[in-house]
């Protein structure tokens, strides 16, 4: 049996923001609600709290919220400003002493489509079910007084299709579910409804209500007969004070030759026991897969970065791009002014998404599976001598297939155009000797071919006009 789901089992949900019209709209509103004796229900059900409604009432009355465009910000009201939001409040209450027995809401919802999805995302099972069922009687309600089958459904959000098949769909006979001996009655659940709309506890969680209610010698039910009580009145929502998180940017990076964008990134070497770690600086040009600088380390810092970089910048210039993921020491100052000296552009990785720099990882993994590496490193010393030769091997031996089995340094030093002459030759006299062993009549197959262009998330195309 599936247990039911908390108020918040979901998650937590991006920090509600409010434009001053909406405050308005919400503050009329709750006046309205107040006035009816369900100002309690209402913070419940819009999740706001009755502190929010204080300092938007006073922000309105002081004329902060009047007239305010989307996002600008609505600052406090001065001693004037204050004193003229006091006689503004005299003023409506009296005015709503004379016209008491007249409403004037105005009902701004959604429309009925909006309403539609908006309850059937947010309610459980059940409540999908009333959800769907109220459209559909709607649907009913608007074929009956002459609107079209288009119409309803589009104004419902219930498709003629689904509106055919209920219809054609026999009945279910469900029988009605035995109330449990030890319910609240309706009486008693209204006093505890009243009770968690009250002033004293508007603002209070249910478990907090129940804990206090104890301490006072009180007991009216449990927390989660409270909690149920108030998801049968849709007064369950997030109330709290969210933080939100802006999108990040996607870096996309393109290299069409060497030496124009580089990324580097630093990896832990285990040390002579466990617990001790040295850190490798490694440097990759993205293009030729050359690493143009590797440096091990007793510890990570913005200052040993910065160095490697200078040295790596005067022996092999200075890119368009240094990509790097957000760590401390990519992130430095030290670093970061460096880079802006240089006219170099800083990019970085998204938080917590791993394939932002795949190039640094790749080669993290190529030196890590390599038969050679150890498990450990005895000392600094032995670190930085295996890294040396490691790194040597690698730019001079290794034929990398993501470049046309060529060496790194074949290409990041452009000799790769004479090795490619080289290999045509090669495969034009294997084929001039035995022809009847190749099929494709093209000088190289595709696995020698150099990419004419490498990348960190490939742009996406820019769309044709029309």
């Amino acid at each position: 049996m599936s247990r039911k789901k908390g108020p918040r089992s979901d998650g937590p949900r991006a920090r509600r923001s409010f434009t001053p019209g909406q405050k308005l709209e919400l503050l009329a509103a709750y006046e309205q609600a107040v006035a009816a004796g369900e100002g309690g229900a209402f913070l419940r059900r819009e999740g706001l709290y009755s502190s929010l409604m204080s300092e938007w009432r006073r922000a309105r009355d002081a004329g902060l919220l009047q007239g305010k465009p989307a996002g600008e910000t609505v600052g406090r009201p001065s001693a004037e400003q204050a004193e003229i939001a006091r006689l503004r409040r005299e003023l409506a209450q009296a005015q709503a002493r004379l016209a008491r027995t007249e409403t004037a809401l105005t009902i701004m919802g959604k429309a009925p489509r909006a309403l539609g999805g908006h309850l059937q995302e947010r309610a459980g099972r059940s409540g999908r079910v009333r959800a769907r069922q109220a459209l559909m009687d709607a649907f009913g309600e608007l074929i009956g007084a002459g609107a079209t089958t288009r119409a309803a459904a589009a104004m419902t959000g219930i498709a003629r299709s689904s509106v055919d098949r209920d219809r054609r769909r026999p009945s279910p006979s469900h029988r009605p579910r035995p109330a449990p001996a030890n319910a609240l009655t309706a009486a008693e659940r209204e006093h505890v409804l009243r009770l968690l709309d009250s002033p004293q506890f508007v603002d209070a969680a249910p478990a907090q209500i129940y804990a206090a209610l104890l301490d006072e010698g009180v007991y009216v039910g449990s927390i989660a007969t409270m909690y149920r009580i108030l998801r049968e009145h849709r007064q369950v929502r997030e109330r709290r004070r969210l933080a939100r998180h802006p999108a990040r940017q996607r870096p996309e990076l393109v290299a069409d030759a060497p030496r124009q964008v580089f990324s580097w990134d630093i990896t832990k070497l285990a040390g002579p026991v466990k617990g001790t770690y040295f850190d490798a600086y490694v440097m990759i040009d993205i293009y030729s897969r050359y690493i143009v600088g590797a440096r091990v380390h007793a510890r990570e810092s913005g200052p040993l970065a910065e160095s490697m970089m200078r040295e790596v910048f005067g022996v092999h210039g200075v890119p368009h791009v240094v990509h790097a993921d957000r760590g401390t020491s990519m992130t430095s100052k030290s670093v970061a002014d460096l880079l802006e000296d240089l006219t170099v552009t800083r990019s970085h990785s998204r938080p917590k998404v791993s394939n932002d720099n795949p190039y640094s990882e790749a080669w993290f993994k190529t030196l890590k599976y390599a038969p050679v590496f150890p498990d450990r490193f005895a000392s600094l010393a032995q670190a930085r001598a295996f890294m040396a030769d490691f790194v040597t091997w690698y730019n001079n031996c290794h034929r990398h297939s993501g470049i046309g089995l060529h060496t790194p340094a074949e290409v990041h030093h452009g000799r790769h155009h004479t090795v490619r002459a080289g290999r045509e030759d090669t495969l034009a006299a294997a084929r001039a000797a035995h022809p009847e062993r190749f099929g494709a009549n093209r000088p190289l197959p595709k696995i020698l071919d150099l990419p004419k262009q490498v990348w960190i998330n490939k742009p996406e195309p820019e769309p044709q006009a029309a």
